[in-house]
């Protein structure tokens, strides 16, 4: 966690309403870092329904290999449905072998007689170092006196506790109706660095008391994710880790909401669209506070021959090394943009590709612009925010990503990380 706040950080930190059915708590279980909160307990009511989305890693953190198979349910009859969720910061659990495996399940077993439910109904996440053995021992007393001090609201504490690099907590909130009631959807995230998902980012966890079938549930999260999280890279290596949680209590049938088994419903067109947008958000705050970030960069592609095409030729731009430091240095070099184009292996022409930096097109045609003016692009660069514009001519396709430049201060963070 660093000492100085990403200067991108947002202005202002939502009020984060209560969510009937949710409790949380945070300590200091003396996982790595000292004087600061490194484990947060979330309490859920019975009934309550989760989904989840992972890292497509093949090497899983032991947390993530739990909680797919909780989800998947296996022999357990709580398929789909949660208790509590454990995450400690400062330690991955990652690549740790029978060791890691017995951690988590030692932890589940904590966990579970702290909050009086099966284990199967713990969902756990660690983040940190990799490859260092997690000491489970050490949330022994710590998540019973969590389970009996554990009260509905401070999502910002919670968020701190889950804190690794990142400069600052993540939270979002919406409030939307559903049906007779009014629902809220409450998220936190966290992430800075190894940022390349493909699926979520790093962990994050999103909470509301709508009453939504676990189905139902993972179909809304999988297709929220694509052009959220999963559109967002800080440096291009996905990590062990990443788990995206959702979690629903219910608690607003008893107002009038209706219960939801279907993705489809159309009474969820509202509640998508709200459910959507804490997600867009927090992945945005992720991108803001990419480890060492001055510069958020938002990579439009558009006139690609597909939505997918265009999606990995924006993805090529935002992880290129050479295109992130140039707007580090507040440099507009066009030419590492045509580079990242022509390696992406997509449909591209060169005679065709046009491209602006925020709302100054450099290139046209495949060269250089003819009003081209060096002083008033340079000026531009020099915006906190960098919009590129990426025009193939090719067809209909178009996405858009979310990166950051890339900074000395992103190498001193890795290169001293473990130290």
């Amino acid at each position: 966690m660093s000492s100085s706040v990403s200067p991108l950080a947002p202005k202002n930190v939502p009020d984060m309403p209560v969510i009937a059915g949710i409790r949380l708590a945070t300590a200091e279980a003396g996982i790595r870092y000292k004087n600061r909160t490194d484990v947060l307990l979330a309490v859920m009511d019975k009934g309550t329904t989760v989904a989840g989305v992972f890292t497509k890693s093949k090497c899983p953190s032991a947390p993530v290999e739990w909680c797919r198979a909780k989800l998947k349910g296996g022999v357990s009859s709580k398929k789909g449905l949660a208790r509590a969720l454990v995450v400690n910061s400062g330690n991955a659990n990652a690549f740790t072998g029978k060791t890691g495996r017995a951690s988590t399940a030692l932890t589940a077993k904590i966990a579970a007689k702290a909050v009086g439910c099966s284990e199967s109904e713990i969902f756990l996440a660690s983040t940190g170092v990799i490859g260092e053995p997690l000491d489970a021992t050490k949330f022994d007393g710590v998540l019973g006196r969590l389970a009996e001090t554990a009260e509905p609201g401070d999502y910002l504490a919670a968020a701190k506790a889950i804190m690794t690099t990142d400069t600052f907590p993540k939270v979002a909130t919406a409030t939307v109706k559903l049906g007779k009631a009014k629902v809220t959807i409450n998220g936190m995230a966290k992430g800075a660095g190894m940022i390349a998902p493909d699926m979520a980012t790093m962990l994050s966890f999103i909470f509301t008391d709508a009453p939504i079938a676990p189905a139902a549930l993972q179909a809304l999260l999988k297709a929220g994710v694509e052009d959220t999280f999963n559109a967002v890279t800080i440096d291009g290596d996905t990590s062990t880790s990443d788990t995206l949680l959702a979690f629903a209590t219910g608690a607003a049938a008893e107002h009038g909401a209706p219960k939801i088994s279907r993705a489809s419903d159309p009474r969820l067109k509202a509640f998508v669209k709200a459910f959507n947008q804490v997600l867009a958000n927090l992945s945005e705050q992720v991108a803001r506070d990419g480890e060492g970030a001055r510069k958020l960069v938002e990579i439009t592609v558009e006139g690609a021959k597909t939505k997918a095409s265009a999606r990995r030729i924006a993805m090529s731009i935002a992880n290129s090394p050479l295109v992130k430091t140039a707007i580090a240095g507040e440099d507009a070099n066009w030419g590492r943009v045509v580079m990242a184009v022509g390696k992406a292996g997509e449909p591209a022409d060169r005679d065709k590709l046009s491209i602006s930096f925020n709302g100054i097109r450099v290139a046209r045609n495949g060269a250089r612009d003819p009003s081209y003016d060096e002083v008033q692009v340079s000026e531009a660069m020099k915006a906190p925010e960098i919009a590129i514009l990426v025009s193939l001519g090719l067809g209909k396709g178009r996405d858009r990503v979310l990166t950051c430049d890339l900074t000395k201060e992103y190498v001193a963070i890795n290169g001293d990380y473990r130290s």
